[in-house]
């Protein structure tokens, strides 16, 4: 591997055609310049720089050399400057249900790394209690899940309002009922389970998927029947069906680790993004 140190005194020799400018240009010592343009041409057996020419010039090799010389020196140049900005050195674990990550959520995240731009924000979306789980164990910085109830070191909360859907009004009429549902441990799958068995009606899951869009789809295409968040289906080709009558809400929760810092500054704006959410809704 050719030393960068020695490629620039030769580059630098190379351009003024001087061993004294070069010397000056790179604050060295012409009997240093000289040297390394001997060690380098050691190192690649054979001279670079004609001394008997007036100003000094490359040689043959030395020409053939130049142009991959320089491009080394911009190549570290470029590299020492990428590793002296701080940008995304620092991470931001943040844990979300997949129909949180919204437009409105992706444009607050912007704003934030505008302001903070040495911090990175590795965003994982995720079934609520395998999050809660997660973030208990020090794996996230910042969670937002769903649950029944906000704890007592939840940074903010917001009802959820739910709502039992399908792709037409006839699929509450079915007996037994077609459940689309998400993988077992998912809140909405629970809840709804719960909520058939206490009015005794019959059913069984017809399909199972692992994200929102998975479960909107089939439900769409007259699978069956679901409770989601009533804002989730919005925009989609799914109608609400009354006939379980009103649901509780579940709870929106915000958890937050550090009370100050970049941390605590993203925080607030997830906040915010939840609150006007919740005024929409």
């Amino acid at each position: 591997m050719l030393d960068p140190r020695l490629l620039r005194s030769f580059v630098a020799v190379a351009d003024s055609g001087n061993f004294t400018h070069a010397a000056r240009r790179l604050n060295m010592t012409q009997s240093t310049i000289s040297q390394q343009i001997g060690r380098l041409e050691m190192a690649v057996g054979c001279p670079l720089i004609d001394r008997h020419a007036r100003p000094v010039r490359p040689t043959a090799e030395g020409e053939r050399l130049l142009g991959h010389a320089r491009r080394i020196l911009a190549l570290q140049d470029e590299a020492e400057l990428l590793m002296r900005d701080p940008a995304g050195t620092a991470a931001i674990r943040i844990g979300l249900p997949e129909d949180l990550a919204t437009a409105e959520m992706a444009q607050g995240f912007a704003r934030f790394a505008g302001e903070w731009p040495a911090f990175r924000l590795d965003v994982t979306t995720g079934l609520s209690r395998d999050l809660a789980t997660r973030y208990r164990d020090g794996e996230f910085d910042i969670i937002v899940v769903k649950e029944a109830f906000a704890r007592p070191d939840s940074r903010a909360a917001f009802p959820e309002p739910l709502g039992w859907f399908a792709g037409g009004p006839e699929m509450a009429a079915r007996d037994p009922l077609p459940l689309v549902t998400f993988p077992p441990g998912g809140l909405y799958r629970d809840a709804m389970f719960e909520r058939l068995d206490e009015e005794r009606r019959r059913w069984y899951v017809a399909f199972s998927g692992g994200s929102l869009q998975s479960v909107l789809k089939a439900v769409e295409a007259g699978l069956g029947l679901t409770l989601l968040p009533i804002a989730a289906a919005g925009g989609h080709g799914v109608v609400n069906c009354a006939d379980f009558g009103a649901t509780p809400p579940m709870v929106i929760s915000l958890y937050v680790r550090e009370a100050q810092g970049a941390v605590a500054e993203l925080g607030e704006m997830i906040r915010d993004v939840l609150n006007v959410r919740g005024a929409a809704d």
